[in-house]
């Protein structure tokens, strides 16, 4: 395993475990459209993308030592890129229409984190007619705006809790469709058993793209109440996942991730049940619905004085 670099343990996420949104039945029609789409308005966003690890996998990450084996131990297609456990994580498979055989075109990209795109993009773009431009938009049309692309699926930067989900989906916890007697074969092949994924750490570093009017060509750096109220959902959805994975865990290696990331959550929520009895309710019991009311209430809430001391420090940012 020494010669699969730090770096790769980081963008390799947990292969095995995440289905990206467009294969739940909820999502079946939605498909992804790729992030040159995003980069004809979002210019600075792309242009952090393309140098994060994310992004530069696609050109190296099949070459790695271990791949086959991997994919051995997970069954079907040879080939990195068109093998369904594969793509799920570790590539953005985009398609021209609804009819189209999708394909792999990128690494993890926009959509992996806000959503497959395909039912929320011209709502997202609709500025107010052709002649509109997104310069001289009305606060009112943008909140109107993005409202209407949320509803039809969007997960926007504000949306904390389903970011992470998102993130943690690839970065180490299981997910529905692949058995525990696969992800053990995989983990056992040389596949890493997920990472202690960490909000903050893993979204304020390489890959932070916060270019908010009135500034838009700086990259924004969250306060310390923003970076509180992000560690904290970052853990409440590392706690569902957690609860969610832990019929899987039949792996050691995956056993002993789940327990770090469980044990991380708990200790973090822990500290702020005296502002948000919510977080109590959390974690005696770790449902989506539970964490999702914890997320709502802590909104506007500076709590850097409970959970400040437990923050990742910026040198350890990914």
């Amino acid at each position: 395993m020494r010669t699969i670099t730090r770096s790769l343990l980081s963008a390799i996420g947990l292969l095995a475990f995440a289905a990206v949104a467009n294969h739940s039945p909820a999502a079946a029609q939605s498909f992804f459209v790729g992030p040159q789409k995003c980069a004809e308005c979002h210019k600075a966003e792309h242009a952090v993308w393309e140098k994060t690890k994310h992004a530069t996998s696609f050109r190296e990450i099949h070459r790695k030592e271990k791949v086959k084996d991997i994919i051995a131990a997970a069954g079907g297609d040879s080939n990195m890129r068109r093998n369904a456990v594969c793509t799920a994580c570790h590539f953005t498979s985009t398609k021209a229409d609804a009819g189209a055989q999708a394909s792999a075109t990128a690494g993890p990209s926009c959509e992996s984190c806000h959503g497959p795109a395909s039912d929320w993009l011209t709502t997202h773009n609709d500025y107010g007619g052709p002649a509109a431009k997104r310069e001289t938009e009305t606060p009112a049309r943008k909140t109107e705006r993005l409202k209407k692309a949320a509803d039809a699926g969007m997960i926007g930067p504000t949306r904390h809790f389903d970011i992470a989900k998102n993130c943690l989906s690839c970065h180490g916890l299981g997910r529905p469709g692949v058995g525990p007697e696969v992800i053990a074969k995989m983990i056992d092949a040389g596949h890493p058993p997920g990472s202690e994924f960490e909000l903050v750490r893993y979204s304020q570093g390489a890959v932070r793209h916060r270019f908010y009017p009135p500034n838009v060509n700086d990259n924004a750096v969250m306060t310390p109440a923003e970076l509180s109220r992000l560690f904290v959902a970052g853990h409440a959805a590392a706690l569902v996942q957690t609860a969610g994975a832990a019929g899987k865990a039949s792996n050691p290696k995956f056993q002993d991730t789940l327990k770090k990331i469980d044990a991380a959550a708990r200790s973090a929520l822990d500290s702020i049940k005296g502002q948000a009895p919510e977080a109590g309710a959390l974690l005696a019991q770790p449902t989506e619905a539970n964490a999702r009311k914890l997320v709502d209430a802590i909104a506007g809430k500076d709590l850097s004085a409970q959970v400040g001391a437990k923050l990742p420090a910026k040198d350890s940012y990914k």
